[in-house]
């Protein structure tokens, strides 16, 4: 069955009945709760307590509803609520269909057609090949042109892409027709079946389907096979003759008397499908009542048991409250209760009479025996006290303070999880599934500060005409500067060839002010036995190719004079060696710091150290430094301080930090105290069959750990955002860049703080050129992460190209309308050749070739930039 989720919290609309109508509760006598006693359950454990929907029987025990002190039935008025919290939930269910296929002869009787349908709604793409007679293995070949039906798009030599049509308005399913000469060389047309708006693809049998033009192919078990009758294709043309239809065809001396046979086939498909509901929840207090009602309502159709229970402290620890409870309610164990909710016209709903003191509300709702509702992965809470303060609180003061105090415990409990995640022993002993059970926890704790900052922000009156204008508090952290930063990196592959780098860039340092950005990323600059710097060997001399110590200080000090901060790209994973040890192999150190090979890990072969096994992966081109040596992590600290007191960095790029443990880079931060770090995490994202993955949760989560080791004091470049980007742009799947929560699919989905967002760089782009950004699609990667949170990295190539323009317009759009690390997107469209979203209400931007235009509403919007396959509109005041 389905696993339902509950989205992010929204503006939606509220749920509520016809003002002054009676809610009538069915008090007929109380019927057993359909509950599945299946031994093999999900549990259900939340923060305290720990439920099982495993064979509870008799364990239920049915309470009658008292009619002592219960709630008056009637409906709320707006006067008398006290507190309303409406949460939109997103279900998934299946929705099973049909994907039928024919194959017959055109009316001319020369060419054959085959067609295929689906008769679920939705965006159906044909992903499809053909193989040819003679040919060996199961590969694919793009079809001749002539094959390709209207709006085919390639994907690259193996392969085209097909979208499905309706034939007409009326019809109920979608279908795409092939056209093909019985007489070429083709053996089998191979297709697989795309949904463009969950990316997800349907095979036949786990492998690719398969229709054979000849009929000399032996069955492996994914082939449509021709049948003796045929079916009628519903909704369409008229019932083919129930007979065989033979076309003959010469295609090679191998099959002289080739035929083909009509058929007509169904398959069977199913489909998950995002269904929108809602929870509403509101309190409402009765004069002279030692009571509060809470009314919790929902349109979720069919019987609906909510699991409850309430806490009496921050814990949020489970109980069950006195009596009265409402109809056909239940004790599960002990530990909770369970309501059957009463059916409305268009939903369900119950009423709960509670203790006034008790501080909170908890739930969760069951559907059936395998389905439940919850929020973000954590039970409903439903903060009663908040409720209270309403009531008797006017003191504005007093309120602020309450929620400051509320959001300090709230800040001290995720330094507590952080803590526990990312100390050094459980980067051995925490199981992947506790790590994930605190981060969701973190998530949750954030969201609820955050919560409370926005509610307690006060408002100012419109006459304040100042008040839009005013700038916005800065927070500095090591991981995100003041939140605002724009990156520049201020280097590319070829730089160190002149000699002179840090002298040219100087005569730029005004110009790459003026566009916008706030913080530029210099060249490693030690002594290297490589001319890019990714091989540094005496850390403290720092005459490079890039230019002299004293050159360097200067660009730093004119960079700083324009107002740019300035990254040091520091390499702390590996080292090259002086000398070499009595076998010949290089592992001794010279210079300033003169280590022997107890600084070179122990289980890297090649340079045979004497150290402790590496905490991260080994880079084979150079000895791996081992950070657990004390004298190790001495030094380094000492040698980042000189550089910040020296040159005067104001923070780090860090190279290769897959190789060592971040919490090493915690002890080097906190102790060199960065403006601004980013960390280069780079891994491999997930593909199948040469294929890229729509979910890419499995990397970003590999990034977002590596974060959370260095306890959040660095963030890191997101690679994620970047291949998938690749795809989407390469290949005209937009639909990619929404993940199956609607989110931003990177880190910046998950933790944009910490996420510096970039679509090419010196490895990537450049006279490199290993991965390198789609050609003619720059602009529109720039459109995409200039108005979207995260830290936007921005490559020196595409500054001093024919983009700078267009490059400086989009930063300027940025700064503007003071899009930050923390922005909040929604993402409107994700469709196959269309993406936007509406950034913090004030931007709006399309990329692709498909149409969007923001909505006309309150908001006006104005089209502010406009490019090729891109546009970004600003919200009018």
């Amino acid at each position: 069955m389905a696993t339902l989720a509950v989205g992010s919290l929204l503006q939606n609309p509220r749920l509520s009945s016809p003002r002054g109508q009676k809610l009538l509760l069915n008090l007929k006598p109380l019927r057993s709760l359909d509950l599945d006693c299946s031994p093999h359950r999900k549990l259900l454990c939340s923060r305290g307590a720990c439920f099982s929907n495993s064979n509870p029987c008799g364990k239920f025990y049915i309470v009658k509803a008292s009619s002592t002190d219960t709630a008056p039935i009637d409906t709320f008025s707006s006067a008398d609520i006290l507190y309303e919290q409406t949460f939109p939930v997103n279900r998934i269910e299946k929705v099973e269909g049909k994907l039928l296929i024919r194959l017959d002869q055109s009316k001319d009787q020369l060419n054959w057609r085959l067609t295929i349908g689906c008769s679920l709604s939705g965006k159906w793409i044909l992903h499809w090949g053909v193989s040819y007679v003679g040919d060996t293995g199961s590969e694919w070949d793009q079809p001749p042109k002539d094959m390709w039906p209207h709006g085919s798009i390639p994907i690259k030599d193996y392969a085209i892409e097909t979208p499905f049509k309706k034939p007409s308005k009326d019809d109920t399913f979608h279908e795409v027709k092939i056209d093909f000469n019985p007489s070429s060389a083709i053996e089998a047309i191979h297709f697989i079946l795309k949904d463009e708006e969950t990316g997800a693809s349907y095979q036949h049998k786990g492998r690719d389907f398969r229709v054979s033009l000849v009929n000399y192919l032996e069955d492996d078990g994914n082939m449509i096979h021709a049948k003796s009758s045929f079916g009628k294709w519903p909704d369409a043309v008229e019932q083919l003759p129930n007979m065989v239809l033979k076309a003959e065809a010469s295609c090679d001396s191998k099959n002289e008397n080739r035929r083909l046979e009509g058929f007509y086939e169904e398959q069977p498909i199913v489909k998950e499908v995002s269904v929108g509901n809602m929870v509403n929840v509101a309190i409402r207090k009765f004069p002279d009542a030692a009571n509060i009602v809470l009314h919790l309502e929902t349109d979720i159709p069919g019987d609906v048991v909510v699991h409850w229970g309430v806490c009496r402290d921050d814990a949020k620890t489970w109980e069950i409250p006195a009596v009265p409870y409402p109809p056909e309610t239940t004790v599960f164990r002990n530990k909770a209760l369970r309501t059957l909710l009463q059916p409305t016209g268009n939903g369900s709903r119950a009423l709960f009479t509670l203790d006034e003191k008790l501080d909170g509300f908890l739930f969760v709702l069951k559907l059936d025996a395998n389905s439940w509702v919850n929020f973000q992965g954590n039970d409903f809470y439903i903060p009663l006290s908040s409720a209270r303060s309403v009531k008797g609180q006017s003191d504005s003061e007093s309120e602020e303070t309450s929620g400051k105090a509320h959001t300090d415990g709230i800040i001290n409990e995720i330094r507590n999880l952080v803590s526990g995640l990312n100390s050094e022993k459980s980067l051995q002993t925490k199981v992947k599934e506790a790590k994930e059970s605190i981060l969701n926890e973190i998530e949750k704790l954030a969201a609820e500060a955050y919560s409370i900052f926005r509610s307690s922000t006060p408002s100012y009156p419109e006459e304040d005409s100042d008040a839009d204008d005013a700038e916005p508090t800065i927070n500095i952290s090591s991981g995100t500067g003041s939140g605002f930063e724009i990156l520049c990196q201020g280097f590319n592959w070829e730089s160190n060839k002149s000699g002179r780098w840090y002298m040219e860039l100087k005569e730029k340092a005004s110009e790459i002010s003026s566009l916008g950005f706030t913080v530029i990323w210099l060249p490693p600059p030690t002594e290297s036995v490589s001319p890019e710097g990714y091989m540094p060997k005496d850390l403290y001399n720092l005459n490079s190719r890039y230019g002299t110590i004293d050159e360097l200080k200067d660009l730093v000090k004119s960079l700083h004079g324009v107002g740019l901060k300035v990254l040091g790209d520091v390499v702390l994973n590996h080292r090259c060696a002086h000398y070499q040890n009595q076998n010949g192999v290089w592992n001794i150190f010279g210079g300033r710091l003169n280590w022997d090979d107890r600084a070179v890990v122990g289980d890297d072969p090649h340079f045979q150290g004497r150290g402790n096994k590496s905490s991260g992966d080994n880079f084979h081109a150079a000895p791996n430094i081992d950070h657990s040596q004390d004298f190790v992590r001495k030094d380094l600290i000492e040698w980042l301080c000189w550089l910040r007191e020296e040159i005067g960095y104001d923070g780090w790029r860090l190279d290769f930090v897959r190789g060592f443990w971040g919490g090493y880079v915690k002890d080097y931060l906190d102790a060199s105290e960065p403006y601004f770090a980013v960390g280069e995490y780079w891994d491999s994202l997930s593909y199948t069959y040469g294929e890229m993955d729509h979910n890419q949760d499995a990397h970003r989560q590999r990034i977002v750990d590596w974060i959370n080791a260095t306890n959040g004091t660095a963030g890191a470049f997101d690679v994620t955002t970047k291949g998938i980007l690749h795809s989407a742009l390469e290949r005209r799947e937009y639909w990619r860049l929404s993940d199956q929560k609607g989110k931003p699919p990177g880190v910046v989905g998950w933790w944009p703080s910490r996420a510096v967002t970039f679509i090419e760089n010196h490895d990537t782009g450049s006279t490199q050129g290993h991965w390198r950004f789609p050609g003619g699609k720059e602009m529109q990667g720039y459109a995409y992460i200039l108005t979207h949170p995260g830290t936007p990295a921005v490559f020196y190539d595409h500054i001093v190209s024919h983009h700078r323009s267009e490059i400086g317009a989009l930063i300027s759009l940025r700064n503007r309308n003071k899009i930050h690390c923390r922005s909040i997107v929604e993402i409107v469209k994700a469709e196959r050749d269309v993406y936007a979203a509406t950034i913090d209400d004030r931007v709006a931007m399309k990329i692709g070739p498909g149409y969007y235009e923001p909505p006309s509403g309150p908001q006006r919007w104005s089209l502010a930039l406009e490019g090729y396959d891109y546009k970004v509109w600003e919200a009018s005041s």
